[in-house]
């Protein structure tokens, strides 16, 4: 499992330029599995990526394509994959997006994930043997994978912005 902590996030973007080159040769952060929402207004850089929730929303695949591996990964078979869509859609936070029709989800790496590696500041460390795992029962219906990212960064993140509010004040 991999594991943030937001408040070292710098905004830097090394994992998602890590992880696109990775996977695709190319750096860009719509072939990336990891994709940071920068909140300016807020000072919050946040890390979106796969969680492997609980409710495992995306394995609601018609063509049954999505599969969960040995890491508690989510596997695309792209023979069955036809670029419906439809787990892009059910990904309450935004972490499968399509490109070229084809579904982008983190898949750790094969146990690697290069995206901590090139976490400089710490923010995300990988916890291999890690199996607790995170309910995300929220609606995300007709939004796009951007705001659905949005959502969750700004709820997830709320609890930091407030708790830094109450540091400035004493």
């Amino acid at each position: 499992m991999l594991i943030l902590d937001p408040s070292k996030c710098s905004g830097c973007r090394r994992c998602e330029a890590r992880c696109s080159f990775h996977h695709t040769g190319r750096v860009g952060r719509s072939v990336a599995r990891i994709r940071v929402v920068k909140m300016e207004d807020r000072g919050i850089d946040f890390p979106v990526y796969c969680l492997r929730c609980e409710e495992r929303h995306c394995m609601d695949c018609p063509q049954s394509a999505m599969t969960i591996g040995p890491r508690g990964e989510v596997v695309i078979d792209s023979d069955l994959c036809i670029g419906c869509g439809t787990c892009e859609e059910l990904c309450p936070i935004g972490a499968i997006e399509l490109h070229d029709e084809f579904p982008y989800v983190c898949d750790l790496c094969r146990g690697d994930p290069l995206c901590v590696k090139a976490c400089t500041m710490g923010a995300l460390t990988f916890a291999p043997d890690e199996k607790e795992t995170v309910s995300l029962n929220v609606q995300g219906k007709g939004l796009s994978p951007e705001e659905k990212r949005v959502r969750f960064a700004l709820s997830s993140s709320q609890r930091l912005r407030d708790k830094w509010v109450m540091a400035r004040r004493t």
